[in-house]
């Protein structure tokens, strides 16, 4: 059974994966219409190391040239507190896809596979969360 404060944390988490976040560009509230993202969340190994913190984030940019991806935002926990706010990971990667087969093809990119190759052995954990619009 999960306590109050894990409930409360993974329901954050999903409202944020789940698109509730609204992106608005020059008054466009849909923006993210019709769109699939994906959000993953990085836990370095040697969580203290800048280096290796660095390191990812110099690999997930070049992950950004993968053709599908629209857009894209690197990023880190920010300096909030409450108890809904999960702050334990080192690097957030989110990215916005035209559609689903889109984000399937950035999978087997090349571009991709060689990111996991060359930089895997950085992260501990890895949790991913894709979302599309509600119907």
């Amino acid at each position: 059974m999960s306590t109050r404060r894990a409930f409360i944390t993974n329901t954050g988490k999903a409202m944020v994966a789940g698109g509730l976040v609204t992106f608005a560009e020059n008054g466009d509230s849909n923006m993210l219409e019709n769109k699939f993202i994906h959000h993953v969340y990085f836990w370095l190994q040697n969580e203290k190391s800048k280096e290796d913190r660095a390191m990812l984030i110099e690999g997930l940019k070049k992950l950004s040239k993968v053709k599908t991806i629209k857009t894209f935002h690197i990023g880190q926990p920010a300096d909030t507190k409450r108890d809904v706010i999960d702050s334990s990971y080192a690097v957030s990667w989110f990215t916005i896809f035209d559609n689903a087969a889109d984000q399937q093809s950035y999978q087997t990119d090349p571009i991709h596979l060689k990111f996991v190759e060359e930089y895997s052995h950085l992260w501990s954990k890895v949790v991913v969360y894709d979302t599309v619009d509600v119907k």
